[in-house]
């Protein structure tokens, strides 16, 4: 097994046995990766986010070569679950949307059960290893003087804005968040817009907006036009937001200019299994909370690339139309859905739980040995499960590392 260190932080994560480091620019890293892939004759390649500039670079050079790529990230069943794709996510997944191939996948494999063994974490535990991680990058970049870290927000400006954040949240948040419990348990009629943070590749890459703001716009605009004039929208903020682009002061901006400014709502905080539950209907990009959604029976609109847009599943006419005619969901196929997902595209593991790094690691190199990512077949009669992840008498596979730690070591967005 070989690597590629490529920053600061990927070095000071990974310093183990047969790990090369790359400290050139990012203009010869393709020659200089099609070269490292011959000589030391690589055959499956690993990195984690499809989308960063050095893994869509060692995509095409592999698939010029014939090598195999896996992207690893976060599962779409979260909590508790590791997606690996072959090539990529989003707009460059293999799995079908065609509902008839998924129910076909669902009917080989075995119906989804959530696993009785769990893999949690503390928080701070995953917000510590992101700030170490990007801080060690951003600020001692001497060793590799090119690395080009292709960040949103650089990390200085990114952490640093949580203080004034959480100042502002601690002021303002406990009248949104009860006014949205209001709206909830009044049974009033409302529905969600799932923001998601402005930095994710899975908006900037698998949707048509440049901004995050164009979609408030594009939403709010059709809420004032054709929701009922006692609906109410909740915009519910991502977690993570780290309160540079003031979403709750655009959204008041946005809904005061179309007249709805009294019925919409932006909040950061709220019991969001209930809010989904009780609202009329679900908005996002391709945020997994659509998933979320669906598996609650919520209508869900999707705006972007998600894996879960499936016709049966989720509203296929325009978001004019939702608001009023939301599309069912077909429960049948749903249920399909979370299997054939089971089966192929997902791994019960975890990134910072010990054992649950140690069960994903181990399928992983299942899979990838014998070929079973994307592919169903290989979960009718699975081969033997290898020993180890590290067995020695295993063959051998190359997780490439660029600009975050190994996927079953750490998780930076």
């Amino acid at each position: 097994m070989r690597r590629i260190n490529l920053s600061m932080g990927d070095w000071v994560y990974w310093r183990r046995r047969g790990a090369d480091n790359y400290r050139g620019r990012f203009s010869r890293w393709g020659e200089y990766l099609r070269q490292y892939l011959l000589e030391n004759r690589i055959t499956d390649i690993l990195y984690y986010a499809d989308r960063l500039p050095y893994h869509a670079v060692a995509r095409e050079i592999a698939a010029s070569l014939g090598v195999d790529t896996y992207a690893v990230e976060f599962g779409y069943l979260r909590p508790d679950w590791v997606t690996l794709e072959r090539g990529g996510m989003g707009a460059l997944s293999h799995f079908p949307n065609d509902p008839t191939l998924v129910r076909k996948i669902a009917q080989r494999v075995p119906p989804f059960e959530q696993p009785t063994e769990h893999f949690t974490h503390r928080f701070g535990v995953e917000a510590t290893n992101e700030v170490t991680y990007n801080l060690l990058t951003a600020l001692l970049p001497y060793a590799y003087p090119f690395y080009r870290a292709d960040k949103y927000y650089h990390p200085l400006v990114d952490y640093l804005a949580w203080v004034p954040n959480a100042l502002y949240k601690f002021m303002t948040e406990r009248r949104r968040s009860q006014a949205v419990e209001r709206l909830s348990r009044g049974r009033r009629r409302y529905w969600m817009l799932a923001l998601q943070l402005q930095a994710d590749y899975q908006l900037r890459c698998n949707s048509h907006y440049r901004h995050q703001a164009d979609m408030i716009e594009e939403v709010i605009a059709s809420f004032s036009r054709n929701a009922p004039r006692t609906g109410h929208l909740v915009v519910k903020l991502h977690p993570l937001d780290n309160g540079i682009e003031r979403w709750e002061r655009r959204v008041a901006n946005v809904a005061e200019r179309h007249g709805v400014a009294d019925r919409v709502l932006a909040v950061s905080k709220c019991n969001l299994k209930r809010t989904i539950r009780r609202s009329q209907g679900v908005i996002t990009i391709n945020s997994t909370v659509g998933l979320h959604s669906l598996r609650a029976g919520t209508p869900v609109k999707v705006l972007g690339i998600a894996v879960y847009d499936i016709l049966g599943l989720t509203h296929q006419d325009s978001l004019d139309t939702f608001w009023e005619h939301p599309a069912p969901i077909d429960v049948t196929l749903r249920d399909a859905l979370l299997s054939a997902l089971a089966a192929t595209i997902q791994i019960h593991g975890s990134f910072y739980h010990p054992r649950g790094r140690r069960a994903a690691c181990d399928e992983i190199v299942r899979r990838v040995m014998h070929k079973g990512v994307n592919n169903a077949e290989a979960y009718i009669d699975p081969p033997p499960r290898l020993q180890s992840a590290r067995d020695r008498n295993a063959p051998i596979f190359s997780p490439l590392k660029g600009s975050n730690v190994t996927p079953w070591t750490r998780k930076i967005q």
